[in-house]
């Protein structure tokens, strides 16, 4: 459904070693910076862009929001997680682990990047 996300940051030098790290863990490779001076990362036909706010005013953290990123496999959440919190994440929500939702079985973990956004790696079992 979606082609692409774009994430505020006030510091892409730090956004840059945070995300490089979490599309490591899932075997991405790390961000490019496009002409615009956009930090981009492209990994299984999506793409995920961080960028100074256009307008020139501060970055904030989108209130109720959340990205969620598809994973192939809770060790990959897992991989994921444990990159964030190493490289300037905060792990919110509940420690990573395997939830039964109105969906089926799905494994979760959820993060704030260093700007407070928040993130989500999701894994569904195929009960």
């Amino acid at each position: 459904m979606f082609s692409h996300m774009v994430v505020g940051s006030n510091d892409l030098a730090k956004s840059k070693t945070f995300y490089d790290s979490l599309f490591a863990a899932t075997g991405g490779e790390a961000g490019k910076t496009d002409a615009m001076g956009r930090l981009v990362y492209a990994q299984r036909g999506s793409r995920f862009v961080i960028t100074k706010p256009i307008n020139g005013d501060k970055a904030t953290a989108g209130n109720g929001g959340t990205i969620g990123f598809a994973m192939d496999s809770p060790g990959e959440v897992k991989a994921w997680h444990e990159a964030g919190v190493t490289h300037g994440g905060t792990s919110v929500e509940n420690p990573p682990g395997e939830r039964q939702t109105p969906m089926g079985r799905i494994y979760l973990a959820y993060l704030r990047d260093p700007d407070g956004n928040k993130l989500c790696a999701r894994y569904k079992f195929a009960d």
